[in-house]
């Protein structure tokens, strides 16, 4: 939804012949997504001067370092934009939903969301409003039991890495030797017993 409002809002502005403000739109999908606690981490990483990329005196390369002011960019969308705004609402209201425990709680949450992105009028914004409601029973069993898929994601997501990186594996033993070894806990995804 985030990428699809922002795309509309760039075609709006430079509609209006606010072309500068549609430039500001650009590579901007990540500091929308991420949530203030994230932008303020990145922040302090600017501040630190944490380095990204080790530079390279082979490549001739420098040392890439973190950069930019993601929270005063962030700021600024919310000052110049009322969707970004109503987008800033939904992401804290969601962030809070999910973080009740009690199924009353979390049903008047969602229904909240739900009007919000019904009284923005945009067309994705509508779209999104109606996904909670249509998923409604299984959401608000999450306050109940807690229960979340982000192992099991996150499992398949090393079998589709490690099936791309070896381009196939025509021998399935093999290929569930390398998973298991891929997903083992320590250093280097091995035990500490393994370690030299």
């Amino acid at each position: 939804m985030i990428a699809e409002v922002r795309k509309d809002e760039q075609q709006r502005l430079i509609a209006e012949g606010n072309v500068e403000g549609a430039k500001s739109l650009k590579k901007t999908r990540y500091i929308l997504t991420s949530s203030r606690k994230t932008i303020a981490k990145k922040d302090a990483e600017v501040a630190e001067v944490k380095v990204i990329r080790q530079g390279s005196e082979l490549f001739k390369t420098e040392p890439v370092t973190r950069t930019g002011d993601y929270l005063g960019k962030y700021e600024a969308f919310l000052r110049k934009n009322e969707l970004i705004v109503a987008l800033d609402l939904v992401k804290a209201e969601l962030e809070e939903a999910y973080s009740l425990y009690d199924e009353a709680q979390m049903a008047a949450k969602i229904t909240e969301i739900a009007d919000l992105c019904e009284g923005t009028e945009n067309q994705h914004f509508m779209w999104f409003g109606r996904l909670p409601l249509n998923h409604f029973e299984g959401i608000i069993a999450h306050a109940t039991y807690g229960i979340s898929t982000y192992r099991l994601e996150g499992i398949n997501n090393k079998i589709k890495t490690l099936w791309r990186q070896g381009y196939g594996y025509s021998d399935d033993d093999y290929f569930f030797l390398k998973l298991f070894d891929a997903t083992r806990r320590g250093p280097l995804g091995r035990h500490k017993s393994h370690t030299v």
